[in-house]
């Protein structure tokens, strides 16, 4: 044994990719549906980020935090921008290199925002935050908490989408925080219904609470807007952000308002590697990229053709999502009573890649720039997969 088992080993091991497709150690192509999971949106090798990483690593890698870099600010900025949908918010960010650290560094906030007492989290069944002590138990999916029990205390859970339990459970004097992620991606890519996140940013404006949204896996265009929760109108005080924002590289990013990213002083937390100037280079090269292509269109209109192509499968009963993360729900009969699991490696052998979230699901998640072509192909395999 030279890895630990976390993951099920898989049939093929990766060694080339370009833009959607991917090449084996065998030189089999696949089109990759999955992006790593919501990861290259920019697809594999891109030049532009391969370039600034390239200059990059020929000038300067680490520093530590202890000082400055010229590119972490700018990044900050940038991301400030994005958030407010054009218009910078004057937001505090902190850099750290994953989706799980940056939702650590949200609940950080919340804690100190709150105080002892008033220290607690809640976020929703489905959900998921990470795999750390504290982001595990904010993830609501209790089945992943029993193995490390005992779990950091100060967080509950209630039905997504129902935003009655959330009032019921939203007291003013524990609660510091509501988590949730606009679209649940590990829970089967479940979007919250209309009128949810309008009604939970409400209901904690009224009781002084702080909203929390996780983008990790829906924010930067891929879901039809920058991120996800603008499409209800409402702004987070705190947004987390991930996975796309280095197309690949390692980084994580957590925003806050202004009022609750200075409740953190120096010694309060910080990240050996966050916000490090290589990492920062090819983020900031993603999102100069992800603008200049107007990343949120390409998702609308390459999401439209594969889930109007998805929903003409007879085997699939529903697609859920937006823009470019999507769900397929499968019909266990006219599937021929396989579980996603199975479809999904089936689909694999057949040169498509894509996942099972749950039971029932295949997500699928492409490059933001993938061809039509290449969805009418993907749409052809998973089709002949099926039947």
């Amino acid at each position: 044994m030279s890895l630990m088992p976390t993951y099920a080993p898989a049939d093929v091991v990766f060694a080339e990719g370009h833009g959607t497709v991917l090449y084996d150690t065998e030189g089999r192509s696949y089109l990759d549906f999955l992006s790593g999971i919501a990861v290259t949106s920019l697809g594999h090798s891109n030049p532009a980020v391969a370039a600034a990483l390239s200059s990059q690593a020929a000038r300067l890698w680490h520093v530590s935090n202890l000082f400055e870099n010229e590119l972490a600010g700018r990044l900050a900025s940038e991301l400030d921008e994005l958030i407010g949908g054009g218009r910078p918010l004057g937001g505090g960010v902190f850099l750290a290199n994953s989706g799980a650290e940056a939702n650590e560094c949200a609940l950080k906030l919340a804690r100190k925002a709150g105080g002892r007492g008033r220290h607690h989290v809640l976020s929703a069944y489905g959900s998921f935050h990470g795999r750390t002590l504290a982001t595990l138990h904010a993830t609501g999916q209790p089945h992943k908490h029993e193995a490390f029990q005992p779990l950091p205390e100060g967080f509950a859970h209630v039905a997504f989408g129902d935003l009655e339990a959330l009032a019921a459970a939203a007291d003013a004097t524990k609660v510091a925080a509501v988590l949730l992620e606009p679209i649940q991606g590990e829970g089967g890519v479940i979007p919250a219904p209309p009128g949810y996140l309008e009604g939970v940013r409400a209901l904690c404006d009224e009781r002084g609470i702080l909203l929390i949204v996780d983008e990790i896996q829906t924010g930067l265009g891929r879901t039809g807007d920058w991120f996800a929760f603008q499409a209800a109108g409402v702004l987070p005080d705190i947004v987390t952000v991930a996975k796309s924002l280095g197309n690949g590289m390692p980084i994580g990013a957590c925003w806050a308002r202004a009022d609750v990213a200075s409740l953190f002083e120096p010694g309060d937390h910080g990240s050996t590697f966050g916000g490090q100037p290589l990492a920062c280079s090819a983020a900031l090269a993603t999102l100069g990229e992800l603008r200049r292509l107007d990343a949120p269109s390409l998702a609308r209109k390459a999401g439209s053709v594969l889930s109007e192509g998805l929903a003409g499968i007879d085997a699939i009963s529903e697609v859920r999502g937006r823009g470019l993360l999507l769900g397929a729900v499968l019909d266990s009969g006219r599937a021929g009573g396989r579980s996603a699991a199975e479809v999904a490696t089936a689909a694999l052998r057949a040169g498509l890649v894509l996942n099972a979230p749950s039971a029932d699901v295949l997500r699928l998640a492409p490059p933001l720039t993938v061809s039509v072509e290449e969805v009418d192909q993907a749409v052809s395999i998973l089709s002949e997969v099926l039947a």
